[in-house]
């Protein structure tokens, strides 16, 4: 009997998750009912948001619970199926948590076109990070050509792709990131026209002379003191997307709030924060697009894809933290 192993949440992480706050479990791959299929999860997607899923109370989601199957966004094969609309061998994205076999009901589930990418990218590019710069640069910021877009984070998931879709649409790219070869990557293969060491370098004094005009867009994946420094040198107008705030999730005290928020005021500007979800409906135009500009080269998918199965799942999180992945950080599963 084939065996499907699990990692749960046993308890509410303070700081950074510890193997404490997990449980490795096991139990029989699941029989489908009608209207129902298994799916053999082949990718993880490892998210920052994950830490956030694991507080309590609610955010744009509920928290996993305790004892539940850690949430997770995944790719996998179906093996076995009472569902129409799901065939054994389509290849499928859905939240199928930490586990290597998940049931499902159909509901929240996308086919992949494998003829345009390996499943993997479709936790990259063209999934839920792709979509979020998408959706986060084109609707919420309106970037225009010619315009400074700023983006924190600039070598991770979502930030690389932020780069390269304001750099398709005619903008000038600062990208901030930690540490020389992040920074050389972002340039070189992400298309930033500057990359900021924030490491190794005094913020406003690099935003002050790569962008003497001010910046025109933020997009914001980490908060804290990089989200106070961008404020200072906003231009008239300027538009800041408050994607997530990374250097905020593992804190053990209520981190304080911006200090220069009323540079908003003073360059007539927004924050805004963003949830790709509420653009669900939309997820097909912006798929197509983004499959468009992999398809003819214009945008890059960078996969760090590490090894070990189900039960790496808790250091491969902590990975995100340590700022060790380039790119979408995804754990393989060795199920296709």
């Amino acid at each position: 009997m084939t065996t499907n192993h699990q990692i749960r949440l046993a308890r509410r992480p303070v700081g950074l998750p510890t193997a404490d706050d997990w449980t490795s479990t096991e139990a029989e791959v699941p029989e489908p009912g009608p209207g129902e299929f298994v799916v053999a999860v082949s990718h993880l997607s490892i998210d920052p948001a994950m830490r956030v899923w694991m507080n309590p109370g609610a955010s744009y989601v509920p928290p996993v619970e305790i004892g539940a199957v850690m949430r997770a966004g995944a790719t996998g094969e179906v093996t076995a199926s009472r569902h129409p609309g799901f065939a054994v061998g389509d290849h499928v994205y859905g939240n199928f948590g930490v586990q290597e076999y998940a049931l499902s009901d159909g509901e929240g589930v996308d086919r992949l076109d494998l003829s345009l990418a390996p499943a993997h990218t479709y936790l990259g590019a063209l999934g839920i990070a792709g979509l979020t710069a998408y959706f986060g640069l084109l609707d919420v910021a309106r970037i225009k050509p010619g315009e400074v877009v700023v983006v924190s984070g600039a070598a991770g998931a979502v930030g690389s792709v932020v780069g390269q879709i304001a750099r398709i649409h005619g903008c000038r790219v600062i990208g901030i990131a930690g540490g020389p070869e992040k920074c050389r990557t972002i340039v070189e293969e992400f298309g930033c026209d500057v990359a900021i060491d924030y490491k190794s370098e005094n913020l406003r004094d690099a935003l002050r002379k790569h962008a003497p005009d001010g910046v025109d867009v933020y997009f914001d994946n980490v908060g804290g003191k990089t989200l106070d420094s961008v404020l200072t040198r906003l231009a008239r107008g300027a538009r800041i997307v408050i994607c997530g705030s990374m250097s905020q999730y593992n804190a053990t005290e209520r981190p304080p709030g911006p200090a220069n928020y009323m540079a908003l005021l003073a360059a007539r500007a927004s924050m805004t924060g963003m949830v790709v979800f509420d653009y669900e409906d939309r997820y097909p135009q912006a798929s197509a697009e983004l499959a468009g500009w992999l398809k003819d080269g214009r945008l890059r998918s960078r996969e760090h894809i590490a090894e070990g199965g189900v039960r790496a799942f808790p250091e491969t999180l902590l990975k995100l933290f340590s700022g060790e992945n380039t790119g979408k950080l995804i754990l393989a599963l060795g199920n296709g």
